[in-house]
């Protein structure tokens, strides 16, 4: 199941992060570029002293302990997160059922 989905990763071109089993390490923004047998080929960034390095590292399947992938962000600092009452009156959502007062 793992290899479906590290080829469904690969295909879909998405950034993930992998933690090693064996080297007890995460690699953080990477890309998984190919996937062989058991080998998965992941390609990344580093930076280290103030220079960037690109990586490319070819793993064993059995080695890979778990793939995680951003599903959303949000802007750190002052930026106001838009609200469905911002959106224009025409698209916003309204509530299936309108509340009723029953008088009775």
């Amino acid at each position: 199941m793992l290899h479906r989905k590290l080829y469904q990763l690969c295909a879909d071109d998405r950034e993930v992060c992998i933690f090693l089993r064996d080297q007890q390490r995460w690699i953080e923004n990477a890309r998984i570029i190919d996937l062989e047998g058991d080998l998965v080929t992941i390609r990344y960034e580093t930076d280290e002293d103030e220079e960037i390095c690109s990586w490319e590292e070819m793993v064993r399947l059995e080695s890979i302990g778990a793939v995680t992938q951003k599903l959303a962000s949000v802007p750190r600092g002052n930026a106001e997160i838009a609200i469905s009452e911002d959106c224009p009156e025409a698209e916003q959502i309204r509530p299936r059922f309108p509340d009723t007062n029953i008088d009775s």
